[in-house]
């Protein structure tokens, strides 16, 4: 089943909110660029949550590395993967 923009964005909340605070809402806006982004690009309404956790975990607290994880998703998510298998240790 298919989840809406508004279901993600709920499901999203809570993780955004512990690792961003404030700036939850800039990192919800930045992962629904990502659906649309996703959705142009691969016909999908959202990415694997594989890569979603990708992104958290380059991300790692700092909304610019964050975007520009999401970025990368779209561009190359097997860079992505090798970048946060990186950090994984």
């Amino acid at each position: 089943m298919v989840a809406s923009s508004s279901d993600r964005r709920e499901a999203r909340a809570q993780r955004a909110d512990e690792v961003f605070g404030g700036q939850a809402a800039a990192a919800l806006d930045a992962l629904a660029l990502l659906d649309f982004a996703w959705h142009d690009c691969y016909g999908e309404a959202s990415p694997p949550e594989q890569i979603i956790e990708d992104i958290w975990v380059v991300g790692g607290g700092d909304l610019a590395w964050f975007v520009s994880a999401a970025h990368l998703a779209v561009v190359d998510f097997r860079d992505l993967r090798v970048n946060a298998d990186a950090v994984r240790g």
